[in-house]
C-alpha cells in the first residue's frame, strides 16, 4: 500500500533554507515573494492490507526517524 508522509517545520521554528530561497528569489527579481518554507515529502510502499495498522506503523516510523518531533509536524496519508 502506498503511504505519503508530509513533514513540515513548525511555524515557530526558523527555516534557514526557506529564508535563503526567498532571498535568492527576490535577488532574481521576484519581489512579490514574502516568505518561503521548505518542507519534504516521503513516499513509502508498505506491505499489508489493513490501512489502520499501516498508518499506526508509519506514525511510529515518523516519531522515531522520519520527523524530528521537537521541530517538525507530520501528516500520514494512506492511499487505499
Amino acid at each position: 500500500m502506498k503511504v505519503t508522509v508530509h513533514v513540515q517545520r513548525r511555524p515557530d521554528i526558523a527555516d534557514p533554507q526557506g529564508t535563503a530561497v526567498a532571498r535568492a528569489l527576490r535577488d532574481l527579481g521576484h519581489d512579490t515573494v514574502e516568505t518561503v518554507r521548505i518542507n519534504r515529502t516521503v513516499e513509502l510502499e508498505i506491505r499489508g492490507t489493513d490501512p489502520a495498522a499501516i498508518e499506526a506503523e508509519v506514525q511510529t516510523m515518523c516519531e522515531r526517524l522520519l520527523a524530528n518531533p521537537v521541530m517538525e509536524d507530520f501528516e500520514v496519508v494512506v492511499h487505499r
